[in-house]
């Protein structure tokens, strides 16, 4: 690690921090705010990995693990209405998900970064946000999945539901997960702008 990678490491932890308090304020029926920042450690991760190289990119990637770690520590000690504002679940779903899609986007960006400049950021960050969103809700809410975590009663997360409120009915999780997905989806797009324009700026090593 040099200085130079100092602002995209500050930078992830920021978007952890943030998205770990910002999940806890609700968006309309099925996001949290916290879904509209935390798909920017993809264009964290990608922006290192374009400027710096798949190193830096992963050392980027463990400090917001790491950062993300303790966050889920911090809130497993905070209780709110229902509990504590992290249980080990979702600790696990969130721990386990983003460090595997960080380190596939990685991967999936180093065999595409000699294509055109757009074909390795969207495909990396569209291919990791998709396994983010289903290993993270799987993990935290799926009915499957009580065994994880017995005494942490998530059968709110399994009312059967409309998806989306107009679709095939589905259980509750299932709405948060489709939700969050499509941010993702729609914040892989929009931040293509950003990352042309960062990685135009810095030098791309030899």
């Amino acid at each position: 690690m040099t200085r130079a990678h100092l602002p995209g490491i500050i930078a992830m932890a920021l978007i952890v921090v943030a998205s770990n308090i910002l999940v806890q304020f609700l968006f309309g029926n099925w996001l949290t705010w916290g879904a509209f920042t935390y798909p920017l450690a993809f264009l964290v991760t990608d922006i290192m990995n374009r400027v710096y190289g798949a190193g830096p990119a992963r050392t980027v990637v463990f400090v917001g693990f790491i950062v993300g770690l303790f966050c889920s520590l911090v809130g497993t000690q905070i209780m709110g209405e229902f509990g504590p504002l992290v249980t080990f679940r979702i600790a696990i779903g969130s721990g386990l998900a983003f460090l595997t899609a960080q380190l596939l986007d990685v991967g999936i960006f180093s065999a595409l970064r000699k294509g055109a400049w757009w074909k390795a950021p969207l495909v990396s960050t569209i291919i990791g946000s998709s396994v983010d969103t289903a290993l993270f809700f799987t993990i935290a809410f799926s009915g499957a999945l009580t065994f994880i975590e017995p005494s942490n009663d998530v059968s709110w997360a399994g009312e059967m539901l409309p998806v989306l409120g107009v679709g095939p009915v589905a259980p509750l999780w299932v709405s948060l997960a489709i939700a969050d997905w499509a941010v993702k989806l729609t914040l892989a797009l929009i931040a293509l702008a950003p990352f042309r324009w960062v990685t135009t700026k810095v030098s791309e090593p030899a």
